[in-house]
């Protein structure tokens, strides 16, 4: 997944409930892609996102 595609997804998870009054994107700056997709799941899941269904998710080598 592109990066720009993960800071779309981070964007829309700062939108709910959840996130809102927390500033949770501008970590992005400094972490690498796969730290960034680490960080939009775990963002994701505490606001009770799925996943997308057509990027699987990958496992760590």
């Amino acid at each position: 997944m592109t990066r720009l595609a993960l800071l779309e997804r981070l964007k829309a998870a700062q939108q709910t409930p959840r996130h809102q009054g927390r500033d949770i994107t501008t970590i992005s700056a400094i972490l690498s892609n796969q730290a960034l997709a680490r960080h939009v799941e775990v963002c994701e899941q505490a606001a009770g996102i799925t996943a997308a269904q057509d990027e699987p998710a990958r496992k760590a080598n």
